[in-house]
Parts: C-alpha cells; sequence; structure tokens
C-alpha cells in the first residue's frame, strides 16, 4: 500500500523544480517486494508515464551488470589484466590496469578523451584506446571516470562475451529484469534541455565544505549530443541508457531479490554491498569514494548525502547518480528502490544535490507502510 502522506510529499517536491524551477519535466518510481508503490511523471513530458528519459551516468549501475554476468559465469576474473583481453589497450603504461580497476574508477585516466566520430567504430575506439596515457598508477587513486573506464569496459565485453556488448547487456540481464531499460535506442525519449545557472564557488564550498572544487569533466554541449537519435543509437556504455523511472527502479529492485537467477549470488552481494576503494577519497565529492564495483554504497561516514543518497537510507543502500539529478538506488534493509529521471540538465549542482537528497529522503518514508 502507498501512504498517501509520503507520496504527496514527494510529488509536491518533486513538482517544485518543474512549476517553479528550471526543469522542464521530470519522473519518479518507488518500489518494493519487485511492485511499483508510486510512479509519476510531472511537467511536459510527451507521452505522460510511458515517457522514457536518458538517464545518464545512472547507465554505469545498469552497464556494470553485463560484467557482472560475466562474473558469474565464471568467464571473467575481474583481477584479470585489460591488456590481456584488448591488447590493443596496453600502451603507454597501462597494461597495469585491471578490470577491477575499470569498475571502481581507479584505472588512472579520467579524463582521456572519445568522441565522435571515433566513438562509433570499434577501429577508432581502440585507436584512441592506443593513445591514453595514465595520470597517475592504477589504484592509487579514485576519481570519476565520466566515459573513459566504460568504454574500455564495453569492449572487455564484447571480447569475452563473443557478441556485441549491447546485445549480451540485453539479452543475458535486461530482457530478464528490466527489459524497458534499452542501450542504442533510437526511439523517442523526453527532450533534453539546460537548465539554471552554475553556482558560485561559495556555493560549491557551502556545498562540499571544501574551497577550490572543481566541477567533473561533464559539460552541456557533450550531453546535449543525446537529444540525437544517432547518439543514442550507438549505445554509449556510460550514459546512454534509456528508460522509464519504473524501469530503473524494478532494475534495483532485482538487484535486492535475484528472483530471475541472473547473477550468482556471491557476486551479487559482493557488487552490491562490497567496497572495493578503501579509503580512498573522491577529489570531486570530498569524501571516501565507497565505490563497490559498479555502485556507490551510502555508508555511514557521514558522506552519503555528497555521495547522492539522502538522510533517511540505511548506510547498505546502494545506486548510482547520473548528470543533470538523475538518482537511481536501492536500500537492503528496507526493500525500496528509487529512481528519478528528469530531462533538464541542471547547470547547478548545488541544487541539484539538495534536490537528490531531498527526493531521497522523501522516497525512503515509503518504509513506514
Amino acid at each position: 500500500m502507498t501512504p498517501p502522506a509520503a507520496l504527496a510529499d514527494l510529488l509536491a517536491r518533486a513538482g517544485r523544480d518543474v512549476e517553479d524551477g528550471p526543469l522542464p519535466s521530470c519522473q519518479l518510481a518507488v518500489a518494493r517486494h519487485g511492485e511499483l508503490l508510486a510512479f509519476e511523471t510531472i511537467g511536459d513530458a510527451p507521452d505522460g508515464n510511458a515517457t522514457r528519459y536518458v538517464t545518464f551516468s545512472c547507465t554505469k549501475g545498469v552497464f556494470a551488470s553485463a560484467v557482472w554476468a560475466l562474473m558469474s559465469d565464471g568467464k571473467l576474473d575481474v583481477g584479470t589484466r585489460v591488456v590481456d583481453i584488448v591488447p590493443e589497450f596496453g600502451t603507454n603504461g597501462k597494461d597495469a590496469v585491471t578490470v577491477d580497476h575499470l569498475l571502481t574508477m581507479t584505472a588512472g585516466f579520467p579524463r582521456a578523451p572519445l568522441g565522435p566520430p571515433r566513438w562509433e567504430t570499434r577501429d577508432g575506439r581502440l585507436a584512441a584506446f592506443a593513445e591514453w596515457r595514465l595520470d597517475w598508477p592504477p589504484g592509487s587513486r579514485c576519481e570519476y571516470h565520466a566515459s573513459s573506464a566504460n568504454w574500455v569496459l564495453a569492449e572487455v565485453v564484447e571480447r569475452v562475451a563473443g557478441v556485441d556488448y549491447r546485445v549480451h547487456l540485453h539479452e543475458r540481464v535486461l530482457d530478464a529484469i528490466a527489459p524497458g531499460l534499452r542501450l542504442g535506442d533510437a526511439g523517442p525519449v523526453a527532450p533534453i534541455a539546460s537548465a539554471g545557472a552554475p553556482p558560485s564557488a561559495e556555493e560549491m564550498e557551502a556545498l562540499t565544505g571544501v574551497g577550490g572544487i572543481e566541477l567533473p569533466e561533464v559539460a552541456d554541449d557533450h550531453l546535449l549530443r543525446f537529444a540525437d537519435p544517432n547518439v543514442r543509437a550507438l549505445g554509449h556504455p556510460a550514459a546512454g541508457v534509456v528508460g522509464t523511472a519504473a524501469d530503473l527502479a524494478l532494475y534495483y529492485q532485482a538487484l535486492l531479490d535475484d528472483r530471475a537467477g541472473v547473477f550468482d549470488p556471491a557476486v551479487l552481494a559482493d557488487v552490491t554491498g562490497a567496497v572495493r576503494t578503501g579509503d580512498l577519497v573522491d577529489p570531486v565529492r570530498g569524501v571516501v569514494a565507497q565505490r563497490t564495483r559498479g555502485l556507490m554504497l551510502a555508508g555511514d561516514d557521514g558522506g552519503a548525502t555528497r555521495r547522492g543518497f539522502g538522510r533517511a537510507m540505511s548506510r547498505r543502500a546502494f545506486g548510482h547518480d547520473g548528470a543533470g539529478g538523475q538518482v537511481a538506488w536501492a536500500d537492503p534493509e528496507t526493500g525500496l528502490s528509487f529512481a528519478y529521471l528528469t530531462n533538464g540538465l541542471e547547470a547547478n549542482p548545488v541544487r541539484m544535490a539538495r534536490r537528490g537528497v531531498a527526493l531521497s529522503d522523501r522516497a525512503a518514508a515509503f518504509a513506514a507502510t
């Protein structure tokens, strides 16, 4: 049963940034025990609740499942060096990079460039890989790899699985647990628009408590490309998954209770519950990274809100956020999962972060049922 007060509070907070703020529309969903408790679309969405959104970096928490499936099938040991799977990658000292480094964002090349037209072909991508250099030794730092690590993961998946990385993701994982989520789909989505103004240095320091924070390497002009069907057809493995908030919330339900038997239970327990980055600090968020093999954990060190989680969730909550304010998580303590999507690229991460925390806290209130 959906608690009326919790739903009203959640919708009111989500609606505020659409009706009185910069966002053209948003969509949210709360699920528990494999069923939706709430699913609503607010604002100018062309197809109501059927409107699909680009999930941006929430994609990372979905695409990682393609690797988890290979781990579950005994086909991939994440301690394997990438060069042993993709020889073209092992240049300029990158032979030390492992699959684990890619999953945990400790690989050492967070800003390695890859864009059109090279990303459109395997040959172009491999040529880019060969040119990349390390910024620091693999495993020594944890810094957000906006797209580079996932492009390499896509090549790893393709070579190990023996099929196109998009086909493997769909046939091995998504078709069973979240068929509405698609990668490489050029079909209609909510049109993407820039929203709001960037924050001042003072606002960033107020959010993080750290002066001199630089925004991550994600620019509006790059993200607006995902409005182009040709870019979405490419299947960007770090930002290209499309679907509804309900699709995403139900995907996270499947990570709480793998009723379809998609993953080895030990693998699933590891990737949703074990921190693999030690005490390495995320320099953008200003807190210990708390990264698993593909996800982030809320943790109990007081930094959960900076990692994109709410205050009312347990330390075991896991998930991944995305550009513009996308949020997706599941909490093993309550059995809840939550997804929030918008087609407004929020330029102010302070406002965006506060909104994500506020919405997550309100979604967590559904546990009172």
